[in-house]
């Protein structure tokens, strides 16, 4: 897709997801859930869809915001009218310890930071609720975290062993791939010395993070691991925070990985009729109608 289609397909939906703004604000409950995502201002309309048609359907959890440096007086009053006015972090509130700065690790932390008092969930701004999540309301209930499986072969493998995972999973070793910090610590897991190590190839867009009072403690072991593994520059890079997102969900108690035939990335091949959730990643966001046909369809259902 040219970058002028591109343009044209972006600037349609941001005019759908405008009519987000005239729908009824959403009733946060304080009651054990916490919706977590890390916005700006350029997100603000698309956000409003993704947390309020999860909220409608999920029926549980109050919103909490951090702003990456960019919302506005204006997007801080439609938030607080349509979500409660919920509480807004910022980038600087959270100590990153031993882990780097940006490309989304402010966010991972503050969600392990929470989750010694609350079941946190991580939604990403290009995502919809299509339908019920019953297994989302069931990983709550039972206090186990969930992620969105990256692909249907990361749903094929599951949750294994960190060397497992390695041998079985062909990206890992792919020399081709080895550019991308992600691909380079995947393929070097079974060489993090964290014993008993397992590793889910799975997506930060949407994940559920159980309580836990040492929310950190995997996270912060982990990426020590990985820095002597990489080095501190290659770890910095973009990528690195849903790894271990991924490494922390795998390894706490009984996790519970979304099925991927009704919670799933937009891969621009045509959406189930069990989907329940779709998250609209960057690379084919605007291809198709997909996206756009989502969105309108949610802000209706929110009357």
């Amino acid at each position: 897709m040219n970058e002028a289609v591109w343009r044209a397909k972006q600037w349609r939906h941001g005019r759908a997801a405008a009519r987000v703004l005239a729908t009824p604000p959403a009733a946060p409950r304080d009651d054990g859930v916490v919706l977590f995502s890390m916005i700006g201002t350029r997100v603000l309309l698309p956000y409003l869809v993704a947390a309020k048609s999860l909220h409608r359907h999920l029926g549980r959890g109050r919103f909490v915001v951090m702003d990456d440096g960019t919302l506005t007086q204006a997007d801080r009053a439609a938030l607080a009218h349509h979500l409660g006015d919920p509480r807004i972090l910022a980038l600087g509130d959270v100590d990153t310890g031993p882990a780097p700065r940006g490309g989304t690790w402010e966010r991972l932390l503050a969600i392990l930071d929470l989750r010694a008092a609350d079941y946190v969930i991580q939604l990403d701004s290009d995502t919809v609720t299509l339908g019920p999540v019953p297994e989302v309301a069931a990983a709550i209930e039972a206090g186990r975290s969930f992620t969105l499986f990256g692909d249907a072969r990361g749903a094929e493998l599951g949750v294994l062993p960190a060397a497992e995972f390695v041998a079985r999973h062909p990206a890992a070793a792919d020399p081709r791939a080895r550019a991308h910090v992600q691909a380079r610590i995947e393929a070097a897991m079974a060489d993090v010395a964290i014993p008993g190590l397992r590793y889910v190839r799975g997506c930060s867009g949407f994940a559920g993070f159980a309580p836990a009072k040492d929310g950190r403690r995997v996270a912060e072991a982990f990426t020590r691991e990985a820095e002597r593994l990489l080095g501190r520059a290659k770890w910095s890079e973009w990528g690195s925070e849903q790894v271990t997102s991924n490494v922390v969900i795998a390894n706490d108690p009984d996790p519970a990985p979304l099925r991927y035939d009704r919670y799933t990335n937009f891969w621009n091949a045509p959406l189930g009729p069990d989907v329940a959730f779709a998250h609209f990643i960057g690379t084919y966001r605007h291809h198709g109608s997909a996206y756009l046909d989502a969105t309108r369809a949610a802000i209706a259902a929110l009357g």
